[in-house]
């Protein structure tokens, strides 16, 4: 049998109430006995006084028969459930109740009860258990000719308070009762969403993370299920990305391989004249330039995975690593007929940056800006400062990018437009890797684009420390 948190919560819930329970009553049993001897021995002992002055100072003033007194005696002997005597100074036995049929109390010491006016004991061994004992002196014209003494044995107080104390396993059932009910109520409210909990992760396990706990609570199992759903949609986001990126590996990698496969069959068996053949292998050469570019940027984006993106911030002109750039690009820019316009605030420019990853992010942008360029136009590239940062745009006059698009253009392997085939070389990379660039060094990056008019990126990056200075 399994072993079940119900059996957990009942057992510790059962030993804490018993162990309560019995070190409770034992306390309470003495405190409720010694309480109740106190108020016994003083209900005695005013029941002394007044059995004194009433038969005690008649009987040696002669104005009763010891008889009388006797029958008084028994009378509240009943009434009293208690064993009445009068002695005399020295012991002697004038009247008794206990049936004992006493002459003399021997060693009898009236200063005994002194200190408290009562005593427990046997009573100078004339009892068999442990007895109550009051004393009260009975005085007749100012001397004191014997005692009163009344005896109760122990045995009836502790029953007394014995029948006090039963009501508390009334209590003690009415608890269990009261309390069972509670700790299920308790159990169901842990239960039940715990068994939420284990269904929702061993349908984890196997793949499934839509499944949602949903459980509205404020407590610890409540910020539990959160975490819970939290960490399944992270993880269920994160297995989309894997699959999409799987896909999308797939389609960009069989590709450029299926046409490169293809165009050499046609070479190797005549489908491709000779004279045609340097046309198609400048085609291979390209699908192979795609397959290397692709390649390099899924390197790239793995190194900023597991590293963290390390960055080594030197001082460099921007301007300089623009025109470099835009330099690589001439070929590409020939074919289209795209110019550059360079808008420069400065004929240099300096900023505290990592060199090598910026003139990516430039790279990255600027080819983009071609690629979506129509034929015959022109590219904007400029740089300003702005305070202590240097600003740098980038702006195109092409196809744009749809209003529903701008959100998305930063994720992995997105592209805008494959509907009219504006982006088949691309590996939708380039924008994720710019954005993760100008993010490690803690600055932003902005688009603005209108479809049929262009696209403009703009980001920012520190000036170098010494302009900063003469800024400031």
């Amino acid at each position: 049998m399994k072993n079940k948190l119900i059996y957990k919560f009942i057992s510790g819930f059962v030993v804490s109430l018993l162990m309560s329970f019995f070190t409770i009553s034992l306390a309470v049993n003495n405190i409720t006995y010694r309480h109740m001897l106190k108020e016994e021995s003083n209900k005695l002992y005013h029941e002394a006084t007044v059995i004194a002055a009433s038969y005690g100072s008649t009987y040696f003033g002669g104005s009763l028969s010891p008889d009388a007194i006797r029958n008084q005696f028994y009378a509240l002997n009943a009434y009293l459930d208690c064993d009445i005597m009068l002695l005399a100074g020295d012991g002697k036995v004038i009247i008794e109740t206990s049936g004992l049929e006493l002459d003399y109390v021997e060693d009898f010491d009236p200063t005994d009860g002194a200190a408290g006016h009562h005593q427990i004991g046997y009573f100078y061994n004339t009892y068999d258990e442990k007895q109550l004992t009051v004393f009260y002196p009975v005085e007749y014209r100012y001397a004191v000719l014997g005692y009163i003494v009344i005896n109760k044995p122990v045995s009836a107080i502790k029953a007394e308070a014995a029948s006090v104390f039963n009501y508390n396993y009334i209590t003690l059932a009415i608890a269990f009762g009261f309390s069972g009910i509670l700790i299920i109520i308790f159990y169901k409210s842990i239960n039940n969403p715990l068994n939420k909990l284990t269904k929702a992760t061993a349908l984890y396990a196997k793949g499934d993370f839509s499944v949602k706990t949903r459980l509205e609570r404020n407590d610890e199992i409540g910020r539990l299920a959160d975490s819970l759903d939290y960490m399944a949609s992270e993880i269920e986001s994160l297995y989309g990305y894997q699959t999409k990126f799987l896909a999308n590996i797939s389609h960009d990698f069989r590709s450029p391989l299926t046409s490169i496969k293809g165009y050499l069959e046609a070479m190797l068996d005549g489908t491709i004249p000779a004279q045609m053949q340097e046309k198609y292998l400048h085609i291979v050469i390209s699908e192979t330039e795609r397959l290397t570019k692709l390649t390099n940027n899924l390197l790239t984006m793995n190194n900023f995975n597991e590293n963290g993106m390390v960055l080594d911030i030197t001082d460099f002109d921007i301007i300089k690593i623009i025109k470099q750039t835009i330099e690589t690009c001439e070929g590409e820019c020939e074919k289209k007929l795209i110019k550059f316009k360079l808008v420069f605030s400065e004929k240099e420019l300096y900023v505290s940056a990592d060199q090598s990853k910026i003139q990516q992010v430039i790279y990255n942008l600027i080819d983009n800006a071609i690629k979506f360029s129509n034929n015959d136009s022109s590219i904007i590239v400029s740089a300003s400062e702005k305070g202590d940062k240097i600003s740098v745009s980038i702006k195109d006059f092409g196809i744009g990018i749809p209003k529903e698009s701008i959100s998305k253009i930063w994720e992995r392997f997105y592209k805008t437009d494959l509907s009219r085939g504006k982006d088949k070389k691309g590996t939708g990379l380039g924008l994720s890797i710019v954005k993760d660039i100008i993010t490690a060094h803690k600055e932003y990056i902005d688009v603005v684009s209108t479809e049929g008019v262009g696209t403009e990126f703009i980001f920012a990056l520190p000036k170098a420390k010494s302009e900063r200075e003469e800024f400031i």
